[in-house]
């Protein structure tokens, strides 16, 4: 059996891996894993790197960026990684399985791509430093996580990018503990959010010299749902004005739990708690026979921040092993910007 073969068939066994109608397995037993605990101490550059003791963990970057002409573009390039059990080999007996991401997503088409690996045998992993996640061909890298260079492909595209971190990294929750339901289910979270990104898109249309901003999100965790819940509404906006706000929007079948950070021009942050935010879909759009939220008001009444999202294109269906909507925004309303939209369990 080849390496992709085996990769999937433990996969599609794995309760943790869910489809996207069955996202709420992440709320499943974490049993012999490591669970998040308030008050964990950071430690860099190591954990840039991999948690083999937790179940679960993704190096997740994404992008809204220019052309010379003013068109919109958005870039993803994530790798995930889950653990059958909760140690690391080198060997077939590796028990870390890697899936990798990458998109563009124009105006008018969403172009994807999806690469599955195993660990143990070169084929995929991450090291802390100096800093490189890669599957096969895709990489992230750089000395440490300050400059980075970007590069996926697929079918119908490739991009290669340079990242420049022109702030600090910034954690979520309680010093970078962030709480996902009122039972208790917690990551550790922080992010890069303050990327300036430049590069090449290689697109059917042509070569597209690009630039902009870029965020990068790290999370691990085990356990990260509670049972009753089956997905989530996520986002980050970058607003004209240097302020940034990460807000999500977790679906339970009983109730939602909210959870947001605020994030200054100069990298402050403030947590803010359950309930804070306000998100209400406005519009949906027919995707992959889903209603699919594609515009949206987000409140946030404490920082006045009263805007209407609207995805780029309503296209950005990322129709993968386990299906989910990840896109690029537009922001108006008292604040204006750009950002991006993750939306599972629909």
């Amino acid at each position: 059996m080849n390496v992709r073969a085996w990769f999937l068939i433990a996969v599609l066994l794995l309760p943790n891996w869910a489809h996207a109608q069955g996202y709420a397995g992440l709320g499943g037993s974490a049993e012999g894993f490591a669970i998040p605990q308030p008050g964990y101490q950071f430690q860099f550059p190591a954990d840039h790197g991999p948690h083999p003791d937790y179940r679960i963990e993704w190096w997740y970057l994404t992008a809204n960026l220019q052309g010379e002409n003013g068109r919109d573009y958005g870039i993803q390039w994530t790798l995930f990684r889950s653990a059958l059990k909760p140690f690391q080999t080198d060997g077939w007996q590796n028990p870390q399985l890697w899936l990798g991401h990458a998109a563009v997503t124009t105006p008018d088409n969403h172009f994807l791509a999806e690469r599955l690996s195993r660990g143990g045998i070169g084929q995929a992993g991450v090291t802390a430093s100096p800093f490189e996640a890669w599957v096969d061909d895709w990489y992230m890298r750089g000395d440490d996580l300050n400059s980075l260079q970007l590069r996926a492909s697929g079918a119908e595209f490739t991009y290669d990018l340079s990242l420049t971190a022109q702030g600090p990294l910034v954690f979520h929750g309680a010093d970078g503990y962030s709480v996902k339901s009122a039972e208790g289910q917690a990551s550790h979270y922080y992010s890069q959010p303050f990327y300036s990104v430049e590069g090449t898109l290689h697109l059917p249309e042509g070569n597209v010299a690009v630039q902009g901003q870029g965020w990068l999100d790290r999370e691990w965790s085990s356990q990260p749902l509670a049972a009753d819940q089956i997905g989530w509404d996520w986002f980050s906006l970058s607003f004209d004005d240097g302020g940034k706000l990460m807000a999500f929007r977790l679906r339970g079948t009983q109730q939602d739990f909210t959870a947001a950070t605020w994030i200054g021009a100069d990298g402050t942050t403030t947590p803010l708690r359950d309930g804070s935010t306000r998100f209400t879909p406005l519009d949906t759009a027919r995707i992959a026979e889903r209603d699919i939220p594609v515009r949206w008001r987000i409140e946030l009444p404490e920082r006045g921040v009263d805007v209407e999202v609207t995805a780029l294109t309503p296209k950005a269906w990322m129709a993968t092993r386990f299906e989910y909507w990840e896109g690029p925004i537009m922001v108006s309303g008292s604040h204006t910007g750009r950002g991006y939209l993750e939306m599972t369990g629909y």
